[in-house]
């Protein structure tokens, strides 16, 4: 689990029991507060669940371009070039 899972999961958690003790003392301000802590922790929760399955995702591409970049130094060395020139035009607004 990231940092932002459990704090998400925190948050929840925290917004539960504020909403049970609002509703237990009729307060609807608390009630209010504690619902939209639940929201905010399953918000950050699920920032938390992109995170870990993007960095579960991109670890196996970065290890192929690591291996195509060790493999074919000059290949690799070309296409960086090419695509940096393309960036570079393309924010300097010329084409292609």
């Amino acid at each position: 689990m990231n940092q932002d899972q459990i704090e998400g999961v925190a948050t929840d958690l925290t917004g539960k029991v504020k909403e049970s003790f609002g509703k237990a003392t009729g307060d609807t301000q608390t009630e209010g507060a504690g619902a939209a802590d639940q929201l905010s922790g399953k918000v950050q929760k699920t920032i938390g669940d992109t995170k870990e399955a993007v960095a579960r995702n991109a670890a196996p591409l970065a290890d192929k371009a690591r291996k195509f970049a060790n493999d074919r130094p000059w290949t690799a060395a070309a296409l960086v070039g090419v695509v940096g020139v393309a960036i570079l035009n393309t924010l300097r607004g010329k084409k292609a």
